[in-house]
């Protein structure tokens, strides 16, 4: 895949034309109060991994209107009693769910907790998921797929559930004894890099502990430029859908600018590590510097950002390297 998107000297100036709602805050500040209206109701259930240097737990917690969502938590087996952990929380890409109990436990193996959250509807790609999608939207007419899924209103959008879900995850992870519920950095690729910044953007002003984000090649960023030029899905199927619902596009546009990336970026407070590949036809670079370039411009005090460009890499971005360079950044952001 050639570089197909603009020229990588114009991406740190590029600036998204989506412009925020004039009731962002007070839509999320009603939606996260409805949710948390449900007690969290976090269970832990040890369970059996076969892995000697990880002792795993099947969670599940209170996500959008009390539905009940799936997660792993990791624990290194060698941590010392009483002592609590800093916590990776992370998100799945598009598809995917959380998986088999020992599939990935990484951040558990460096010596952090890990927690693993379910992506409601998804796990039939890639990784396995256990947690339904029980809202009555998902028989609306839409493409098939999840980006369309009740994008008639902005109340029963798909991915209103899932960002709620995104940042109860978080106060589950917190919930538990072994954590340390000032030190939670979210996480993710694609999908997951979205739906951390969905989360901690979600957090500023409404939940403390959270003290970084790494988004890898973030996905539900920059929607008006990301259905024009993404070439490959999941972003196609809103335009496969406007293909065949020729007036609807305004009225879609006015609900996706509530879930649209870039401006819960702007609201991040915390340190922030993206990641972006040159030839990404799913996430187009474009999308993912619109995200990083308003990343923190409405905090007080504009936080330390950064950024890896993979230039001739494809939505797989930095993979291995990438995680590397995570590892160190979470070593250098804890040891202050």
């Amino acid at each position: 895949m050639p570089l197909f998107d603009m020229p990588v000297d114009q991406l740190p100036a590029y600036t998204s034309s989506a412009t925020e709602p004039k009731d962002f805050e007070g839509y999320w500040d009603e939606t996260i109060a409805v949710a948390r209206a449900f007690p969290l109701a976090a269970s832990f259930t040890p369970t059996e991994n076969l892995l000697t240097v990880i002792d795993s737990f099947d969670v599940t917690f209170a996500g959008f209107d009390g539905a009940p969502i799936k997660g792993w938590l990791h624990l290194p087996s060698n941590r010392i009693a009483g002592e609590r952990l800093p916590v990776v929380v992370q998100f799945i890409g598009y598809s995917g769910g959380r998986g088999l109990i020992q599939q990935d436990t990484a951040w558990a193996q460096a010596g952090y907790a890990h927690f693993v959250m379910d992506t409601r509807g998804q796990g039939y790609g890639g990784l396995l998921g256990e947690t339904a999608d029980p809202h009555p939207s998902a028989g609306d007419v839409a493409y098939p797929g999840l980006m369309t899924r009740g994008v008639n209103s902005r109340e029963s959008y798909y991915y209103r559930r899932v960002y709620v879900d995104a940042f109860r995850a978080i106060e589950a992870a917190q919930s538990h004894s072994e954590v340390d519920a000032a030190k939670v950095i979210v996480t993710g690729i694609s999908q997951g890099g979205g739906l951390a910044i969905a989360a901690a953007g979600l957090t500023t002003g409404r939940l403390d502990g959270v003290i970084a984000l790494m988004a890898d090649v973030p996905f539900l960023q920059d929607f008006p430029r990301s259905i024009d030029i993404a070439p490959r899905g999941p972003y196609p199927e809103i335009a496969s859908f406007l293909n065949r619902h020729r007036t609807s596009y305004d009225s879609v546009l006015d609900v996706l600018n509530y879930y649209d990336g870039v401006h819960f970026a702007g609201r991040c407070t915390v340190p922030a590590l993206y990641s972006c590949a040159g030839m990404d036809d799913v996430c187009p670079p474009s999308t993912v510097y619109a995200s990083f370039n308003n990343y923190g411009t409405a905090a007080p005090r504009p936080p330390v950002k950064e950024m890896e460009y993979y230039r001739f890499n494809n939505h797989e971005g930095g993979q291995e390297h990438h995680r590397l360079r995570q590892l160190h950044y979470v070593a250098d952001l804890l040891a202050g």
